[in-house]
């Protein structure tokens, strides 16, 4: 047989004799009071038999009911006296311990979570949070379009690409071009006869042989000629040739369809809207160049806030999509007329992108800082909202806390600002009040 069977036969045994014994013993007192109790019985029909034998021959000859009613009657009483020393027949629910809801009780574990303060008069700088993007530097953006109606015989520029001044982007075939450049071959081709013209009247003139209407009409025509020139030229400036190609063009004779499309200034190019073999017209838009190195951060702020803004202003910006990263500045513009649709002010605030991980589209928080004012303050994670009212913790001794009715106004820098309900230098939880309230609920539920 193994140890463990050995140990519960055991085991057995032992609770066997231990009940026994409790029998054997609970059977010996019941016994002693029973003959405790005859030997009472017997005392008092003594007494009985002595004072009033009538009632004690009543008694004899009762029903055996009625005698052994008056053996039980005594364990009946001792019963019930029990029963009712322990309120078993109370109905009345025991009353709770009425505790005010809003003071709460801490142990050690969660005063290591409480961090106390006092109430602060300070300077109190309002931190208005507005959502916004970043945008283009409309200073340093330009949208390049065709100077003629033509089909693109060739595209140069991609997007991503950065670009200088004057630079060709594409290249298109126009017959638009041709033809101003032959109206300008023409003009120029009868502005010099018209002029050889004047020039042999002035002759003529002067030896008697035409009369000076005829010099006068040989004249005119030949200004005529010289502006309808000067148009031709500026035709062609407009439609995108320089001043050395029409004047290559006035020596040479050449025509040359094709005309390029230039970069306005330098910078990326950020958007291209043409292909190959695409026709295309003067105002079309065909290349955006914008120069990245400076941005906008944009934001519409409500017009009830209109007033903390000023051109100047401190500001700064958030860019969750660079982890939150902080960019400070001050505020460059701001709109002099409320949107009617939105009832929004647009801010602007110039900000630096010299590594090129800003870009445009990002969308941005902007935060603005208003005039610093003297106010009471706590910090921000002293006050919690409850039922849409806000509480502060007041610490009244070591171990106990009261919640307080406070109004709070704007926040600003981790701090906020108490309109009401409380009092410099209090002191007051300004860290764990969240942990403050969860305890003080669960004291009132009766969790400890």
């Amino acid at each position: 047989m193994s140890a463990e069977p050995k140990f519960r036969k055991k085991l057995a045994d032992q609770i066997q004799k231990g009940r026994a014994l409790i029998l054997e013993q609970t059977t010996a007192a019941i016994h002693a009071i029973r003959d405790w109790q005859k030997q009472g019985y017997g005392q008092i029909r003594e007494f009985a038999n002595q004072k009033a034998p009538a009632v004690l021959q009543k008694y004899d000859a009762s029903p055996a009911w009625v005698k052994s009613g008056f053996f039980i009657l005594p364990w009946v009483v001792v019963v019930l006296l029990t029963l009712y020393y322990f309120d078993v027949f109370d109905s009345k629910p025991t009353p709770r311990l009425i505790q005010d809801p809003s003071i709460v009780y801490v142990n050690d574990d969660l005063s290591k979570l409480i961090k106390n303060g006092q109430v602060k008069l300070a300077p109190f700088v309002e931190e208005l949070r507005v959502s916004g993007r970043i945008d283009f530097n409309e200073r340093f953006l330009a949208r390049i379009g065709a100077n003629v109606t033509g089909r693109v015989s060739e595209i140069l520029g991609v997007p991503g690409q950065e670009v200088t001044q004057g630079e060709v982007l594409a290249k298109i075939t126009s017959t638009e071009l041709t033809q101003s450049q032959l109206a300008y071959l023409k003009a120029r081709t009868a502005s010099q006869l018209a002029e050889q013209a004047a020039n042999r009247a002035r002759i003529l003139y002067k030896e008697d042989v035409i009369a000076l209407a005829e010099l006068q009409r040989r004249e005119a025509e030949a200004m005529t000629a010289k502006a309808e020139l000067r148009a031709a030229n500026d035709q062609l400036r407009v439609q995108g040739m320089d001043q050395k190609s029409i004047d290559r063009l006035a020596k040479s004779g050449v025509i040359e369809s094709i005309n390029n499309v230039i970069a306005t200034i330098p910078g990326q190019i950020v958007e291209r809207k043409i292909n190959r073999g695409q026709v295309v017209q003067p105002a079309e838009s065909l290349f955006t160049i914008a120069d990245l190195s400076t941005l906008w951060a944009v934001a519409e702020v409500p017009e009830g806030n209109s007033s903390l803004l000023q051109k100047g202003q401190k500001s700064s910006v958030i860019i969750p999509a660079l982890r939150n990263r902080v960019i400070e500045g001050v505020i460059s513009h701001v709109d002099a007329i409320v949107n009617p649709q939105t009832r929004t002010v647009v801010v602007r605030m110039d900000i630096s992108n010299t590594t090129g991980q800003i870009r445009p589209g990002m969308l941005a928080t902007m935060l603005i800082d208003s005039e610093p004012v003297e106010r009471l303050v706590v910090p921000s994670s002293a006050v919690i909202r409850e039922d849409n009212q806000d509480y502060v913790f007041i610490r009244s001794d070591d171990d106990r806390y009261r919640m307080v009715a406070v109004k709070a106004g704007p926040e600003g820098k981790g701090m906020r600002a108490i309109l009401s309900g409380l009092k410099e230098g209090e002191e007051i939880a300004i860290e764990g009040a969240f942990h403050l309230n969860a305890e003080r609920k669960r004291q009132l539920s009766g969790g400890g």
